[in-house]
C-alpha cells in the first residue's frame, strides 16, 4: 500500500505511522541534504530508469464504447421488452426482503471486477460485464493485475490461461491470491475461464480451487451465470457475513 505523507509535515527526525491497511508500524527516515543531491534524486542514473525499477500503473477503468451501446440497445429492445415486468418485479421482492437489514449489511449496487486474461477473449468478457453493471478493470499484464489489486480491493476476478503467458501471468497471480489472509481470500470471488470445462460445474470448481468456471463459448452468458453463482455463494456464506457484520460480495 502506498502511503503519501506532507513534506510540510515530516518530521526532521525518523518517525514511524502505522499502516491502515494491515495496522502494521512502518519505519521511515527524512530526506537528508545528502540524498537530495545524490544522482538518484536528481534522476540522472541510469540505474533509475531501467524499466523494471518503475513503478507499474494499475490497469484504467473499462469504457463501453458509447456508440455500440446505443446499437446492442436498440437491438435488445423487442428482445429484453417481455423479460422487463420479471426482472423489476425481481428486484422489487429483494428490496422488500432487505427491508429489514441495515444499510452495512446491504450488497453495494455496483461490483468491481479484474479481468486478467488473454487478449482474444479479453475484450468480449470486459463488455459482457460492463453490460451487467460491473465496474470492470482489464489488465494487459501481470504487473497491472497485481498492482490494481493492492491498490483497490476487487470482488471478482477473472482469470484464463492465456493471461501475460510469457511471464506466466496465471501463475504469478494465483500466488498472489493464495497470499491473501483467509478474511481477503473469502471476499474475493474467482472465475476460471476456460476452452474446455463446462460452465458452472460446481465440482470442477472445487478441484481448481474457483469460486466459478465459464466455458469460453459462454462469454456472452457469463454476466447472468456471475449472478447466479454470487447469489448462491452470498447465501452460502449470508450467517456468517451476518455475525462478522460485513456485507456480501
Amino acid at each position: 500500500m502506498r502511503l503519501q505523507v506532507d513534506d510540510e509535515k515530516v518530521p526532521a527526525r525518523p518517525f514511524t505511522l502505522r499502516c491502515p491497511k494491515c495496522q502494521s508500524i512502518v519505519h521511515a527516515q527524512p530526506v537528508t541534504g545528502a540524498y537530495e543531491e545524490s544522482a538518484l534524486a536528481r534522476g540522472n542514473s541510469p540505474a533509475s530508469g531501467h524499466p523494471r525499477l518503475e513503478s507499474p500503473a494499475p490497469t484504467p477503468p473499462y469504457k463501453l464504447d458509447a456508440s455500440a451501446d446505443k446499437k446492442s440497445a436498440a437491438n435488445s429492445v423487442d428482445e429484453s421488452s417481455s423479460a422487463d415486468s420479471k426482472d423489476l418485479l425481481r428486484m422489487l421482492a429483494t428490496l422488500l426482503q432487505r427491508g429489514t437489514q441495515t444499510a452495512d449489511n446491504a450488497r453495494p449496487w455496483r461490483r468491481s471486477v479484474l479481468i486478467c486474461v488473454g487478449e482474444m477473449h479479453r475484450e468480449a468478457v470486459a463488455r459482457a460485464l460492463a453490460e451487467n453493471v460491473y465496474d470492470v478493470y482489464v489488465a494487459e499484464n501481470k504487473a497491472q493485475a497485481v498492482e490494481r489489486m493492492r491498490d483497490e480491493r476487487m470482488d471478482v476476478l477473472v482469470l484464463a490461461a492465456d493471461f501475460d503467458v510469457a511471464e506466466q501471468g496465471e501463475a504469478f497471480i494465483r500466488r498472489e491470491i493464495n497470499s491473501l489472509r483467509p478474511p481477503e481470500r473469502r471476499r474475493l470471488f474467482l472465475v476460471q475461464l476456460t476452452d474446455t470445462g463446462r460452465t458452472q460445474d460446481a465440482h470442477a470448481a472445487f478441484i481448481g480451487n474457483v469460486s466459478l468456471i465459464v466455458n469460453n463459448e459462454d462469454i456472452e452468458k457469463m454476466g447472468r451465470a456471475l449472478e447466479r453463482a454470487l447469489r448462491d455463494y452470498n447465501e452460502l456464506y449470508r450467517s456468517f457475513n451476518e455475525v462478522l457484520k460485513v456485507s456480501p460480495i
